[in-house]
């Protein structure tokens, strides 16, 4: 089964939007729109009828409830109906803080204090918090804003490499069509995370014929036909919107 990501123009590229229950990758630099799109997709899923969870680990969600309210995607109603819920797991914040957003961050939900307040969580803390959000609130979409910013318990590369593959295992299994959001600066630098995942999608910000150009590209989907060349992103009122191929 297939679900529409609510992205203008991208679900014409991945045979009708994003198989079910699996997760995906979308990496890209500061500004390309990673955000946007994470939002984006959930809240077509909100509109029909699906919660949706956003977790972020680096920036404050009142903040992002903020830069996407100026565009046309319903967040503030979302969020009073209880179909888009936040989550912040930052080093900064505990689990379900923040008294002014109590209304719509699930205040009577308390999973306990997981984080410590001066550190990154760990792939075992962050997915523990989710599963048991998961739970309560039968979420069905999931995006998690960055995996970049995950601390692990090791430093040996190999078994951050280990550590990361149990996470996103893990996330399989929860039921959730999930979005990961990860920083790229390099394109041929590749991941743990991108092996793993089932779809991987780059958002590019670059210098092309001396104007600033967005674009986006699909490195791997499974079970889906695609292409793999980039295409022309924009931003409008009801978010991003994607277009024809670069010049």
């Amino acid at each position: 089964m297939r679900i529409p990501t609510g992205i203008e123009g991208f679900d014409d590229l991945v045979q009708g939007g994003f198989l079910t229950e699996r997760v995906y990758l979308l990496s890209g630099p500061p500004g390309s729109g990673k955000t946007t799109f994470g939002v984006q997709f959930l809240a077509q899923g909100a509109s029909m009828g699906e919660v949706g969870l956003y977790v972020t680990l680096l920036e404050c969600p009142q903040n992002i409830i903020n830069d996407m309210s100026n565009y046309a995607m319903n967040v503030p109603t979302l969020i009073k109906m209880k179909k888009l819920l936040f989550a912040d797991l930052g080093p900064r914040m505990e689990y379900g803080y923040m008294d002014e957003l109590s209304e719509f961050i699930s205040p009577e939900y308390n999973v306990g204090k997981s984080s410590i307040e001066s550190e990154a969580p760990s792939p075992s803390v962050v997915f523990k918090e989710i599963a048991a959000y998961v739970s309560e609130y039968e979420v069905k979409r999931l995006v998690i804003d960055s995996v970049s910013a995950i601390r692990f318990t090791t430093k040996d590369m190999s078994l951050q490499e280990k550590e990361m593959s149990r996470f996103i295992r893990n996330l399989k299994k929860l039921g959730c069509t999930t979005l990961i959001l990860s920083e790229m600066t390099d394109p041929t630098a590749y991941s743990t995370e991108q092996f793993a995942a089932h779809g991987v999608i780059f958002m590019h910000n670059f210098l092309y014929d001396k104007t600033m150009t967005r674009a986006i590209q699909i490195i791997k989907m499974r079970g889906t036909k695609h292409d793999c060349n980039m295409r022309n992103v924009s931003f409008n009122e009801k978010g991003l919107k994607v277009e024809g191929y670069l010049d």
